[in-house]
């Protein structure tokens, strides 16, 4: 940033403009030059071509050959179900792609509509997307500061940053030149900030996509990254494609081989194109990703995304924010080393202008530290100020360093003095002792001293105390003088203390795996005291870097200490960025804490961006989540969550698997057997879609398993080789059954439409005892899981009994014996998963 580097003059100069601003003619050319003073938004894709994206899947291009041959053959019954199959999904994807993105949106809203310039020597208002280099813009209290300007003028001008950078305090604004490299910024004015109190000009250095807002808006607009559960969805779905295609195509030709006629073949094509590909899936998936969304919602953390809920529980580093996050956000007195705690409490309650009302304290964080502490030793400030009324008082500023306020003690009058303990010991020249008052000697001075070291090695901000009993010929009017001669009376340390439940959240994600990572702009030793506290570092040595730091790092030269780096201390936003970037190329799936627009980028890259329910609305647009509570135990119960919902999937994806491994190759062999196709398209979709949809999404919620936080985050795909042989095994079983009792109806003169009732109702009760199979090793407290098993069931009788849909499925009545067969038959597949189970161990 070279213009905080210049003086005015030279600022000036570089951009052909004068202190009584542009003429109207050398604005229209900067117009002209250099664009308009507005954000630009990428082109996205609209609806259709969203819609249309969703067919670009070999999956659903499978599916649609499918229905294409059944119609071409005459099936279109058959033809039609496919295709509302695939509409459903294709709308299903749709919703969820087509969540406008809406943090560009917002950042677009937040820009300034109306700027005050010099123009010709005049005061103009003109619209701010007219603003351009070298304008002048004159700013009062109030005013939306519409461009990235240097000051040139200040009067007690103070910017609220806030929207930007998320920090509450104002900043005062100079004209000085800054000469550090360091992102101290005091003599600039950005874009989308605010005027909260007094008066400046400012020349404008960078409008539009220059200004810091404009960096921040080309950042967000990057396109997103596949979250890990899309990119496991993705490789199963292309292989379960390839698979369909090979399948498909060793079967027809067979077929051909044996002389079947081509309609059938065609027909047996389409059961088995259908039958490898898990149509209910991306339904289920996004079902039980909205049921987490809702539980995490009860817990404070709102899901923005749908599909990071199960990135979650991928998540193996948390970079967070310190104050309010870690900490309760609110000052604290920790510490006091004090020679007169009468004077001590006092001079808190009454050199304060903090207020308190309805449990609720307003005004200076240090301020309302010291009030609560007065409060808290029965120094109530309204009693004492009606007692000893304040006659005069000095506000504290950078320059002093000290607050000093003169009150009325009945006959007398005190002055009351708090401030930089350093500062305050020059004014004094005597101190409490244990008896009395005694005189400040050089080993009293080195005994404060050494007190405030060990303090403000503890991370705790000390204020010094001090007073004296003014003569009763004393003036109010000689400042200097009434801060002279003073008493001491003793050191108050305080800080912003750690939440208990973070402590608690710690310890919980550290057993889990997952590293921790503080990242604040507080200063480093503040940091790193907080993070020894609630036990980030385990008390060892902690490797902490600063801003500064980081800015002199290479990128190799960080990527290979990123790893061992447990705090950053002084870091701005935009730094921010650069650590996802490095965490992620060491392989990390990282969550990030933000609240300012300038957290944006990084919210964005990061793998789950969390946002303060606090924070801007740009933050909150970027994120993937939102704590309501701003409270790091949210994010660890959040991760819980997440783990949980990826074992559920894990399960459900096992679940249906197995249905189309089993209907394959139970097609597959019936084709090379020479018997007749058991199942039908339909019957096929009704076991992948209708018979498997509701215990597979009753799986969805099963209860965590015991230890799930006890783990670390689990790398493999969706199916792990565990569970792919019990896929495999149940398949075949599946196979073996339906083929051997199909086989037997058929050899024994059963009527064809009997048989494939039959062996359809077999295959369908086989998916449902194989759904306790894949359940959670937590006993039976899923009620879901009997109901979804219960209303398959119930769909099933009325397929089997039901005219109509007799008619559809080509179904007849079972007789009560046919049932004992059936159920005999597919309950063996409980029985050979525990096998399997047994001698996988």
């Amino acid at each position: 940033m070279k213009w905080k580097k210049l003086s005015t003059e030279e600022t000036l100069k570089d951009l052909n403009s004068n202190i009584n601003g542009l003429t109207t003619q050398e604005a229209q050319e900067n117009l002209l030059k250099y664009g308009k003073n507005e954000l630009v938004e990428e082109k996205k894709a609209g609806p259709l071509r969203i819609f249309l994206g969703q067919f670009v899947d070999i999956l659903i291009v499978i599916l649609i050959i499918a229905a294409i041959a059944a119609y071409l053959v005459g099936d279109a019954l058959d033809a039609i179900v496919i295709i509302i199959v695939v509409l459903i999904n294709a709308i299903v994807g749709f919703i969820q792609e087509y969540r406008a993105e809406k943090a560009m949106e917002k950042l677009k809203g937040l820009i300034s509509s109306e700027a005050v310039v010099m123009r010709d020597g005049l005061e103009t208002k003109i619209t701010a997307g007219e603003l351009t280099l070298g304008d002048i813009v004159l700013l009062e209290e109030g005013d939306n500061v519409p461009a990235d300007l240097r000051i040139i003028e200040s009067n007690d001008l103070l910017i609220d940053e806030s929207a930007l950078t998320g920090e509450s305090l104002s900043v005062e604004k100079h004209t000085d030149v800054i000469v550090s490299d360091d992102h101290d910024a005091d003599n600039m004015a950005f874009m989308e900030t605010d005027v909260a109190s007094g008066r400046g000009k400012g020349v404008v250095v960078e409008i539009g996509m220059g200004t810091e807002i404009g960096k921040i808006a080309e950042m967000i607009q990057v396109e997103e990254e596949d979250t890990p559960l899309q990119l496991k969805i993705s490789r199963l779905g292309r292989n379960l494609g390839i698979l369909a295609i090979f399948v498909c195509s060793i079967v027809f030709a067979i077929g051909y081989l044996q002389g079947i006629p081509i309609v059938d073949n065609f027909l047996t094509a389409v059961s088995l194109a259908v039958a490898a590909i898990p149509e209910g899936l991306p339904a289920i998936l996004t079902l039980t990703l909205a049921l987490g969304m809702q539980r995490m919602a009860r817990s404070n953390a709102i899901v923005r995304k749908l599909l990071a809920v199960e990135t979650l529980g991928s998540c193996n580093v948390i970079c967070t924010d310190k104050t309010g996050t870690l900490t309760l956000n609110q000052m604290t007195v920790r510490d006091t080393r004090v020679q007169d705690s009468k004077m001590v409490n006092t001079i808190s309650a009454l050199c304060n202008n903090a207020t308190q009302s309805n449990e609720k304290v307003l005004g200076d964080p240090t301020d309302a530290a010291l009030l609560l502490y007065a409060d808290a030793n029965g120094y109530h400030r309204r009693e004492l100020e009606k007692k000893y009324p304040r006659l005069l008082e000095i506000p504290l500023d950078s320059t002093r360093k000290r607050m000093t306020t003169v009150n009325q003690f009945d006959g007398d009058r005190y002055v009351l003095v708090k401030g930089a303990p350093e500062v305050l010991l020059q004014k004094c020249s005597q101190i409490e002792g244990e008896d009395s008052v005694c005189a400040l000697q050089v080993e009293d001075i080195d005994k404060v001293m050494a007190d405030l070291k060990e303090m403000t090695g503890n991370a705790l901000r000390v204020l010094g105390f001090a007073y004296r009993k003014l003569n009763p010929d004393e003036g109010l009017e000689d400042k200097e003088e009434l801060e002279k001669g003073l008493i001491f009376a003793g050191l108050v340390g305080m800080m912003d203390p750690p939440r208990d439940e973070a402590r608690k959240a710690i310890a919980t994600a550290k057993k889990a795996g997952i590293k921790v990572v503080m990242i604040t702009g507080d200063h480093k030793d503040t940091a790193v005291a907080i993070a020894r506290e609630i036990g980030i570092t385990d008390g060892r040595e902690v490797m902490a870097l600063t801003g500064s730091d980081l800015d002199k790092l290479n990128d190799q030269e960080f990527l290979d200490m990123v790893d061992d780096v447990r705090v950053y201390a002084r870091v701005f936003p935009e730094q921010k960025v650069r650590i996802v970037e490095a965490l992620k190329k060491k392989g990390h799936v990282a969550s990030m804490t933000g609240d300012g627009v300038n957290d944006a980028p990084a919210l964005k890259r990061a793998a789950i961006g969390v946002a303060m329910g606090s924070g801007t609305d740009v933050a909150k647009e970027s994120a993937d989540m939102l704590l309501q509570d701003d409270n790091f135990a949210t994010i660890v119960r959040a991760v819980r969550e997440g783990r949980t919902i990826f074992d559920n999937i894990r399960r459900f994806v096992r679940f249906q698997l197995s249905t189309n491994i089993g209907a394959i190759l139970t097609i597959t062999s019936s084709s090379i057997m020479g018997l007749p196709v058991p199942f039908n398209p339909i019957q096929v979709l009704w076991i992948n879609i209708i018979m498997d949809g509701p215990p597979a999404q009753s799986l969805g919620v099963e209860p965590p398993e015991k230890g799930v936080m006890e783990r670390p985050p689990l790398k493999e795909e969706i199916i792990p080789r565990k569970n792919l042989i019990k896929i495999i095994i149940a398949g075949v079983v599946m196979t073996v059954g339906t083929l051997a009792l199909y086989y037997y109806l058929l050899t024994h003169n059963t009527d064809i439409i009997k048989a494939t009732s039959m062996a359809f109702t077999v295959f369908v009760m086989y998916q449902i005892f194989n759904v306790f199979n894949c359940r959670s090793e937590q006993g039976f407290s899923n009620k879901f899981l009997f109901l979804a098993v219960g209303a398959s069931l119930l769909l099933q009788l009325g397929v089997i009994y039901l005219p109509f849909l007799q008619g559809v499925f080509r179904t007849t009545a079972l007789s009560g014996f046919d049932w004992i067969i059936i159920i005999l038959i597919s309950s063996t597949i409980l029985i050979s998963d525990r096998v399997v189970e047994k001698l996988i161990r």
